[in-house]
């Protein structure tokens, strides 16, 4: 299984709408990909590892899927319209990352 991981940089004064990125972005997001999406979650950043320091990320999610195969197959139909759905939440530039689940739940 792969993670597909988007993670939104903290920046003072960036702006981030957690309630449209909960209840519109990710909800259109999965409906787009259908079965390529196993599930996903959602973050909202609360504070960095060290007391006082800054906070790295303002929100991240991540998309599980069987393969990159899988994922890119669903979405590449549906890039642009993911793409231009990010204005309408935040200014910030996403990160991307793609992983591979070693260990999906532990004990």
């Amino acid at each position: 299984m792969i993670k597909f991981n988007v993670m939104y940089p903290f920046k003072p004064g960036m702006r981030f709408d957690h309630d449209y990125y909960r209840d519109k972005h990710m909800p259109m997001l999965a409906r787009r990909l259908g079965a390529a999406c196993r599930y996903y979650t959602i973050d909202k950043g609360l504070a960095a590892g060290a007391p006082g320091a800054p906070m790295p990320f303002a929100a991240a999610c991540s998309v599980y899927s069987d393969s990159l195969e899988t994922l890119q197959a669903a979405m590449n139909p549906h890039a642009q319209e993911i793409l231009a759905d990010i204005p309408n939440y935040t200014d910030a530039q996403p990160v991307i990352w793609v992983s591979d689940v070693v260990v999906e739940r532990s004990q």
